[in-house]
């Protein structure tokens, strides 16, 4: 019998990256670096969540989950150092 779950939780983590990386670019173009609590926040309850979760595969997804918004808080943080905004067009910085 084939364990799907290394791919599962491959995918997860697949899954998470690619819907976080817009999420954090449009939170910071639009409310800046200050919504990073929003960002901790959900990384607590599902990093919390997925402790008490009966199913081990879904509590990993959960949190693969957690632990990308917790990582989206750096990518505020990168993100701030590497443009600036000029009025509505968000211009790299070299």
């Amino acid at each position: 019998m084939m364990n799907y779950a290394g791919l599962i939780l491959g995918l997860a983590a697949f899954f998470s990256i690619g819907v976080f990386h817009p999420i954090v670019i449009k939170a910071e173009y639009y409310f800046g670096k200050e919504c990073w609590w929003v960002f901790a926040l959900a990384g607590a309850v599902c990093n919390v969540v997925a402790l008490f979760m009966n199913n081990v595969i879904a509590s990993a997804v959960v949190g693969v989950f957690g632990f990308s918004a917790f990582w989206s808080i750096l990518s505020f943080i990168n993100k701030k150092k590497e443009c600036r905004k000029d009025g509505f067009r968000v211009i790299p910085t070299d």
